[in-house]
């Protein structure tokens, strides 16, 4: 059984989220063979500020109150 782990950082829609799981679904059952009923995918949306990328954070914390 594949798992897959996805990391985004939250604010995509349902529909987009919906088109990656599709997609990544159907790369796994083409490429390992999978069937399709096994594959699991697991989103996890972190906020931009838990993320940083050459050396930057990605979005600031929120306004505390």
């Amino acid at each position: 059984m594949p798992i897959v782990e996805v990391t985004l950082i939250e604010g995509r829609t349902h529909e987009a989220k919906t088109r990656m799981v599709t997609e990544v679904t159907d790369a796994i059952v083409s490429s390992l063979g999978a069937p399709r009923e096994a594959v699991r995918i697991i989103i996890r949306e972190i906020p931009a500020y838990h993320f940083a990328a050459g050396g930057t954070l990605k979005g600031d914390p929120p306004l505390p109150g």
